[in-house]
């Protein structure tokens, strides 16, 4: 992370605090980041929930929590400093006077601690059926207006997904647009926070080796996977109205298509870098009506209509691959294949760029020659690139064999060590830095994509794949 000393105090309320995402990975994370002293010196995290308990009694529900789900359970006196910031607030999304007491509370925090007007980031960990009554209240109560002096901020955090398709996400970007201006709007991918994600930029623009080969007339294809293991996990009810293409397609996979296949930005001015991925979300050709059953396969792991919560005549796909194209100059004619599925052989998530074969070649290899170079920006469960590339082998004859040049962030001879995702999110909102936040042109643009295809699919046929394979075995 930068050089960075916040100053400012901040108060910080998740709304949903005793949900999964809160207890998994922002208590967590809010940890991570006071540790490494990249908190404001003067901080206060506001956990606003329904369920009626005291402070203590929420301390003591997060150690509960952690426990019960086999997390790593946060303790010791560095964590008790930790939880002397944090204070629970009881309230319902949808009631005015919950919001009239948190007003009190900030307000309170601002007049009798601070001696000063606070910064106030909102996060909304919560389902999106709940981001309306929770914006409405905020914004009717004030709870929204930036420091009257001009020296604070008001930011508002949102997770996925931003809408179901592009008209509930026309509606919610509306609806955010008379609260909030663009810039203090920050909808979260996390993957966006991965660093080998955030290194394709690097990789690319600041290498001769690359950018001139990044391009139609040196690349075969570019292959971006989203594999996991786990099947939906009790988690039925949530993705029986979602769906992968959705969950993980329309946000994941669509930015890590914008990050490989954008221009160079020329810096790292955040309008600049989000600007380029835009343009990439636009020029994605459409697949709609027949194109669909040419382009796309869906697919749906066998017993997943037994999962509790889920219907039993679902069609609901928890698999899809789709063969994509852009259309402009540099990428005019090249197949992008995204991929993702649950309930696969193995988790992973990657970009494989394919350079295309050379008929000039040296191969001195008996009965000929088939190979290519690979590049691969391996995201998870290890974050590194490789470079797969030919070599001579060791000794008295001439044979080519592959080898691999290649780095992990996470090595322990070199101690390098990434930062936990979610970390980033949280750092980089605080400083107030959107490069790798989803901007609403992108938003958008993704759905304008995606809709037709999640359409077209209500004729398509459903696949059914086996657990722990690569999902339906068919060809685009």
């Amino acid at each position: 992370m930068k050089d960075y000393t916040p100053t400012k105090p901040t108060v910080i309320v998740i709304f949903g605090a005793t949900g999964d995402l809160c207890i998994r990975k922002l208590i967590p994370s809010f940890f991570g980041l006071y540790k490494k002293g990249m908190l404001p010196k003067n901080f206060r995290i506001v956990a606003f929930s329904r369920r009626p308990m005291s402070d203590k009694g929420y301390y003591a529900f997060l150690k509960d929590e952690q426990k019960r789900r086999k997390l790593p359970v946060l303790q010791g006196p560095e964590f008790k400093k930790f939880l002397k910031n944090v204070s629970y607030q009881q309230g319902l999304f949808d009631d005015p006077v919950s919001y009239k007491n948190l007003k009190k509370k900030l307000i309170g925090m601002d007049n009798q601690e601070f001696k000063r007007c606070s910064n106030k980031l909102f996060y909304l960990a919560v389902p999106p059926d709940l981001y309306q009554p929770i914006l409405k209240n905020l914004s009717y109560h004030g709870l929204t207006i930036a420091c009257s002096d001009g020296d604070g901020w008001t930011r508002i955090l949102i997770e996925k997904p931003f809408g179901r398709d592009d008209e509930t996400a026309k509606n919610l970007d509306h609806m955010l647009g008379k609260l909030f201006r663009e810039e203090q709007i920050f909808r979260i991918d996390h993957y966006l926070a991965k660093e080998t994600l955030q290194n394709i930029l690097m990789f690319r623009f600041s290498n001769m080796l690359f950018e001139p080969i990044w391009n139609n007339q040196s690349i075969e294809k570019v292959e971006i996977k989203i594999y996991e293991k786990i099947d939906v996990e009790g988690r039925g009810a949530f993705y029986d109205n979602i769906g992968a293409l959705r969950d993980v397609g329309q946000n994941h996979i669509l930015r890590m298509l914008a990050l490989i296949a954008m221009e160079n930005p020329h810096t790292l001015d955040p309008n600049a870098v989000r600007s380029e991925r835009y343009k990439v979300m636009k020029s994605l050709q459409p697949i709609r009506g027949a194109d669909v059953k040419k382009y796309t396969v869906r697919g749906q792991y066998k017993g997943y209509r037994n999962e509790p919560s889920v219907d039993k005549n679902s069609t609901t796909e928890t698999y899809f691959k789709i063969k994509a194209f852009i259309n402009n100059k540099r990428w005019k004619g090249i197949p992008f294949y995204l991929e993702s599925g649950k309930a696969m052989k193995e988790s992973k998530a990657e970009i494989l760029v394919y350079l295309k074969e050379s008929g000039a070649y040296l191969c001195p290899n008996e009965g000929g020659c088939d190979f290519q170079n690979v590049i691969a920006f391996k995201i998870q469960p290890e974050e590194g690139i490789a470079i797969r590339f030919w070599a001579k082998k060791p000794g008295l004859v001439s044979v080519l064999e592959p080898r691999e040049l290649s780095f992990l962030y996470n090595d322990v001879k070199t101690k390098e060590k990434t930062v936990d995702a979610y970390e980033r999110v949280l750092f980089d909102c605080i400083k107030g830095d959107q490069t790798f936040f989803t901007s609403t042109d992108e938003v958008l643009a993704s759905w304008q994509f995606v809709t037709p295809i999640i359409e077209s699919w209500k004729k398509a046929k459903l696949h059914i794949y086996s657990k722990g394979t690569l999902g339906p075995d068919i060809k685009l």
